[in-house]
């Protein structure tokens, strides 16, 4: 497994990537369907993941890593290097989002995507790592506390207000 950051060619996201991406989110509509984040899950375009990947980028700090296993795309995960709200005083990293492509769930690429972003922040010094789960996702609550993420607290997501729990571990070095 390899992880790659998306990287815009003269402020675009190449098409041919985008295509997989979309690809990606179109196999995930049960969770977009939960989450509220496009209009019609079950029709998620080109041009509607696009638009949401130029969001995600265009905040300071993000990332997106595109996960390949034998070439073949098999996730994603979007993180920030900080809290978005500077006035949160929260000093972690955190991952926005962890897909999976659906086809391919309970294979062991969620794990070892997430634990290859974990070792990425390691390596930068970082010494714990947070992200939030909508409360109406509770096999994502459990996947992540299989992770050894511990709840923190309980919040509103910024972009829709939607209930979650915030989870956190530390990083500890290996």
């Amino acid at each position: 497994m390899i992880l790659q950051p998306l990287a815009p060619v003269d402020g675009d996201l190449p098409g041919p990537v985008l295509t997989e991406i979309a690809a990606l989110y179109a196999t995930n509509h049960a969770f977009f369907e939960l989450s509220g984040d496009f209009p019609d899950p079950g029709r998620i375009t080109v041009e509607q993941v696009a638009a949401s990947l130029a969001d995600e980028l265009s905040r300071p700090g993000a990332e997106i890593l595109l996960a390949r296993s034998a070439g073949r795309l098999v996730g994603l995960a979007t993180t920030l290097a900080h809290h978005p709200d500077p006035a949160s005083g929260d000093p972690d990293p955190w991952i926005g989002l962890l897909l999976i492509d659906a086809t391919a769930h309970r294979e062991g690429h969620g794990r070892a995507v997430a634990t290859l972003v974990e070792e990425r922040f390691r390596a930068a010094g970082r010494t714990g790592l947070r992200l939030a789960v909508l409360d109406d996702n509770p096999r994502a609550l459990a996947f992540w506390q299989s992770q050894g993420y511990t709840a923190v607290r309980r919040a509103k997501d910024r972009d829709l207000g939607r209930d979650c729990t915030v989870l956190r571990k530390a990083l500890r070095a290996p």
